[in-house]
């Protein structure tokens, strides 16, 4: 492990920094979008292809870039991942038109996929698998500053230098923080461990399809006449899993080890996240339109009454690591996944004539509850996950949180169509109920993380045999 403490603070302020950033991107773009379009005499679909392009990229190479992370460093590939992001932002702020802006939103999906993985790689990598989940803590506290400022701080830029401002927000942070990482001497692993970080192409490009797949046809399928491409997309998606699952069993060094996937921790912390990613992104999406068409809020006034939201996720990331400290994984786990359920059902009720307390109290246990989960979760996947294969784990934790949404938003554009009656009235839909159930999904997820009181990896100290197997929860590193 990197133990120095100048390493350790370094590494967690590229771990830190770089998430952020990326959280950043995806909320200031969507109000650039409208004054990108104008600009650019572009069409809604072509504009629209800077976030699906972005998505595809990125959740197509997420666990590649992780597996790259294991085998190379994943300090020498956040800095790759960080100042071609770097690069891309730049360039986008300079392209002359919307097919260089879409092929350039593509490369910087290509860089985050390298970024992403690493922030969680080099954490498990610096800190001992016991002190994992206060720098986890931290990473998810800046994710939700970064959303919270994100909207504010891209709607004054838009208004006051036009929308290549957003993508110039990014440069200087991300170019930093590549330098930076460059400047830790990452820990010397033996030639055994790297070759078996080795490679594995086909099932890398069987995973890819299957997931650029499946992300296409989510975000297709709730546009007017696009059932087709959305059925042919998803089709292909399970072709692809079902053929990479195939190969997977056969390959000598498998691009998903089981080792990893075998641990139940790593498995309920993905579904868990997985869960609560949807829930959380389809109910803002009905809730979101509900307060601009049917109250009549602007983008300002509806974004304000979603602040309790972003305060009890900066807040509740603080709160964390006390809580685990308290009821163990599973029960932090538990309190989220309640908490969470809760928001969405508080939602649920929202009539025409709802007022900010209700909305802000529904926001508030959203919050509340999805950074809870977030934090047990993914401490629970990194911690647990054989240090040899910490970037696939983290590539897999990003899959899940980029994936999950894109599921959570389908899922509840399908049920407002099918059941048009309500519109985007909250209590008179079908959308937010559905969307609690998958909430509640969370709560066998977190059934199956550790109890208070279970000792996770230790510091290095090794048991015998025979206790190592009354602990199956447990995969060391």
């Amino acid at each position: 492990m990197s133990g120095a403490p100048g390493a350790r603070r370094r590494t967690l302020a590229c771990s830190v920094t770089g998430a952020a950033v990326v959280a950043l991107d995806g909320t200031v773009l969507t109000l650039a979008q409208p004054a990108l379009q104008r600009d650019l005499h572009a069409g809604v679909a072509q504009v629209q292809w800077t976030s699906t392009g972005y998505l595809v990229a990125i959740a197509s190479l997420l666990v590649l870039a992780g597996r790259l992370g294991d085998r190379h460093g994943h300090h020498r590939v956040f800095a790759a991942g960080s100042l071609g992001f770097a690069a891309a932002s730049a360039a986008i702020a300079l392209a002359p038109g919307i097919g260089a802006v879409v092929l350039l939103r593509i490369v910087q999906g290509a860089c985050g996929a390298l970024l992403q993985p690493a922030t969680l790689g080099m954490l498990r990598t610096a800190y001992p698998p016991d002190r994992l989940t206060t720098p986890i803590a931290v990473r998810t506290g800046a994710i939700g500053l970064a959303a919270a400022a994100g909207p504010l701080l891209g709607g004054a830029l838009v208004s006051a230098y036009g929308w290549r401002s957003v993508f110039l927000l990014g440069v200087p942070p991300t170019l930093a923080v590549g330098l930076l990482a460059l400047t830790v001497r990452a820990p010397r692993r033996p030639a055994p461990a790297r070759a078996r970080a080795g490679g594995d192409p086909l099932g890398a490009l069987l995973l890819a399809g299957a997931l650029g797949l499946l992300v296409h046809g989510l975000v297709t399928l709730p546009h007017p006449g696009a059932a087709g491409r959305a059925a042919v997309a998803l089709a292909g998606s399970a072709a692809a899993a079902l053929a990479l699952v195939r190969h997977e069993r056969r390959a000598p060094h498998p691009l998903l080890p089981p080792a990893l996937l075998a641990g139940r921790p790593v498995a309920a912390g993905l579904g868990a996240l997985l869960a609560a990613s949807a829930a959380l992104s389809g109910t803002l999406f009905v809730t979101t339109y509900f307060l601009q068409d049917v109250q009549h809020l602007d983008p300002l006034a509806a974004g304000l009454r979603f602040l309790p939201l972003a305060v009890l996720m900066v807040l509740g990331a603080a709160c964390c690591p006390l809580l685990q400290r308290r009821l163990g994984p599973r029960g932090a786990a538990l309190t989220g996944g309640l908490l969470l359920t809760t928001g969405v059902l508080v939602l649920a009720r929202l009539d025409a004539d709802a007022g900010a307390v209700a909305t802000g109290a529904g926001a508030a246990l959203l919050g509340a509850g999805f950074v809870t989960l977030m934090v047990t979760a993914t401490a629970a996947i990194v911690r647990h996950a054989p240090e040899a294969h910490a970037g696939v784990a983290g590539g897999l934790q990003q899959t899940a949180m980029n994936t999950g949404p894109a599921l959570g938003v389908a899922l509840a554009a399908l049920l407002l169509a099918l059941v048009p009656g309500g519109g985007f009235v909250p209590a008179h839909g079908a959308a937010l109920p559905a969307l609690a159930l998958v909430a509640a999904l969370t709560l066998p997820a977190a059934l199956a993380l550790p109890a208070a009181g279970s000792r996770g990896p230790g510091r290095g100290t090794r048991q015998p045999a025979a206790r190592r197997s009354r602990r199956p929860f447990c995969v060391r590193s």
